[in-house]
């Protein structure tokens, strides 16, 4: 998956968007519209100084921004009611293609805002996957997107981080109040939870994760300038940032762990299962319901274990399939066996890959990108492999993580499938693509929809066969073992959110069909639990792509040409599948001709 907290946008179903046609006063141009979101752009990322720096405008870096959900919530209705407004003020039915699809988009974007304010997640503002606390910690490392090379960038930091404890305050007040209306989390996610705060608000802070900068001062630094800054962050995450998180543990622990519930699904919290199915229409850009969508995953879940007793032939195992994957989830020699193993697996992958795509793609992205391991804070909770974006103008590369986390439990086999889907071609390949689009308006260049990009990341791993690239079947058994876990996900999380599984129930259901050990198993049920809906968009997306593509085949037969196939699904950035689809039946009308 990318690392999309702070990037992603999802897209409500083509059904929510508002009839314009009828109201509009004044018929829209491509001119007028690209002034009314650029002007919307601007507005954006003051109102959103982090989400901002994610995105490479570093104009807002010395904000922290609102530290209230009071306030970001009434920041949020604020802008997407204004441009809703100046929106229906605009007859669209004269744009075409990309004008049109950016008109469509930016009100799909905006009416979700909306819609998601409906449903008090802001009660619930903390999980052991990606919250603040999380996020803050990386962005003070000096590892991700907050710069550290000037002094200015060593103080804006400084100015940023005092927003830190006044938030955390806030999400406590929140979740008190969660706790009075019975919108808490499920015991299972505030146990992993209370770990990560006791490593990031450690007092040692030669241990601080959030001293990391001053171990890495530029070579221009003065040492007046170094004494001054060493001074000030020592006071900012001794007497504050450290507290903080002190106090978030205690509460966590001593009042919030006692209150959470039992149960794990959102539909059990009040209006949980309107909640689920807005999550789920939103992660999907579908109207499918969650009762369709499990059965699809069942379906597929069916077909890929199918091609499970193929793969074992091929390996030469001898034995049931359950066997199959006992040894998959056993045998020492299919794990690595320490972190050092895992980066030069990644990094020999790399050079294969690199030289197959430019026969698939026309274009290959500018963008550079790292492999790295997932940080030691927050690898207990993280998911396998992840994905985070760099910047078109070379100032941040992309970063491909895996999780070395107990690497004797990490598969070697994975290693093809992972590496396709979160860096080349996969998340890669789409997200800095579209950055790469300097023409097309910024909240379509850094936004997108989860069924879109997972759906690409899953339709890359597949694409990997045609490389070439699982020529030793262990890996094309890891290809199976990738696709039939985002098969799974569809069944455990409606399965959890929309028919009552339990917890254990979803593990077990898990460890039966994917062959991974219990600590991933676990892993990923949580994050289900977390992040509903989210994991529904994977196999949703890749199904539709995978349909559009024999569509094209079929339409085209021998002028079928895959390069261009690709450029017409990347060319427009991340976009609803609705939205996809009915470009690409544009695109083949005009192929035709």
């Amino acid at each position: 998956m990318p690392f999309n907290l702070i990037r992603r946008f999802a897209v409500v179903a083509l059904s929510t968007l508002v009839t314009v046609c009828a109201l509009a006063k004044t018929p829209a141009t491509p001119e007028k519209m690209n002034q009314l979101y650029a002007a919307y752009w601007e507005e954006y990322p003051e109102a959103n100084p982090i989400a901002a720096t994610f995105n490479g405008d570093n104009r807002f870096n010395d904000r922290f921004g609102a530290t209230t959900s009071a306030e970001i919530r009434a920041r949020t209705k604020a802008l997407a009611d204004k441009y809703l407004m100046q929106t229906v003020q605009y007859d669209p039915a004269t744009l075409r293609g990309e004008d049109r699809i950016s008109y469509d988009l930016l009100r799909y974007q905006l009416q979700l805002s909306l819609d998601g304010l409906k449903f008090p997640s802001h009660l619930m503002p903390i999980n052991q996957t990606g919250s603040l606390p999380l996020i803050f910690a990386q962005l003070g490392s000096g590892r991700l997107a907050q710069p550290f090379v000037t002094v200015k960038d060593y103080d804006n930091w400084v100015a940023r981080a005092a927003g830190f404890a006044p938030a955390v305050d806030g999400m406590i007040v929140d979740m008190r109040e969660g706790i009075k209306r019975g919108v808490v989390l499920p015991k299972a996610l505030v146990k992993p939870v209370l770990p990560q705060l006791e490593n990031l608000g450690g007092p040692d802070l030669e241990k601080n994760i959030y001293m990391a900068p001053l171990k890495k001062f530029p070579a221009s630094f003065t040492e007046a300038e170094k004494t001054r800054l060493t001074a000030a962050y020592i006071a900012l995450v001794r007497d504050r940032i450290v507290p903080a998180y002190q106090r978030l543990l205690v509460f966590m622990r001593d009042t919030y762990l006692p209150a959470s519930r039992d149960t794990v699904a959102l539909s059990a919290l009040p209006d949980g299962k309107a909640w689920y199915a807005f999550r789920a229409r939103s992660s999907t850009t579908t109207e499918q319901s969650p009762g369709a969508i499990h059965a699809i995953g069942l379906a597929e879940v069916a077909r890929i274990r199918s091609l499970f007793e193929e793969a074992k032939e091929r390996v030469g195992f001898k034995g049931t399939l359950k066997e199959f994957f006992v040894h998959m989830n056993t045998a020492p020699e299919l794990r690595f066996t320490n972190r050092e193993e895992i980066q030069a697996a990644y990094e020999a992958l790399r050079a294969r890959v690199d030289a197959k795509a430019p026969v698939f793609f026309q274009r290959i992205p500018k963008t550079a990108f790292e492999i790295r391991p997932i940080e030691t804070f927050r690898e207990v909770s993280g998911p396998p492999a992840q994905y985070f974006q760099g910047l078109p103008d070379g100032s941040r590369p992309g970063i491909f993580y895996y999780n070395a986390y107990k690497p004797e439990t990490r598969t070697r086999f994975t290693t093809t499938a992972f590496f396709l889907h979160e860096a080349i071609p996969g998340h890669h390949f789409e997200i800095s693509l579209a950055q790469e689009q300097l023409g097309m308006p910024g909240f379509r260049r850094f936004g997108g929809t989860g069924a879109f990009s997972e759906g690409w990341g899953l339709y890359s791993e597949m694409l990997g066969q045609e490389m070439g690239l699982y020529d030793d079947p262990w890996q094309w058994v890891g290809r199976l073992s990738a696709e039939v876990w985002r098969a799974v996900r569809l069944v455990v999380d409606t399965g959890i959110h929309s028919k009552g599984w339990s917890r254990e129930q979803a593990i077990a259901y898990f460890l039966e069909n994917v062959p991974q050990g219990e600590t991933v198993a676990v892993q990923e049920v949580e994050r289900y639990i977390a992040v509903p809906g989210q994991a529904l968009s994977y196999k949703i997306g890749e199904l539709k792509l995978l349909e559009l593509r024999a569509r094209a085949e079929k339409a085209l037969g021998p002028k079928f040409d895959i390069r261009a196939f690709h450029e017409e699904i990347l060319i427009h950035g991340s976009v609803p599948l609705r939205v996809l689809e009915s470009a690409v039946d544009r695109w083949l009308a005009g192929q035709k001709k």
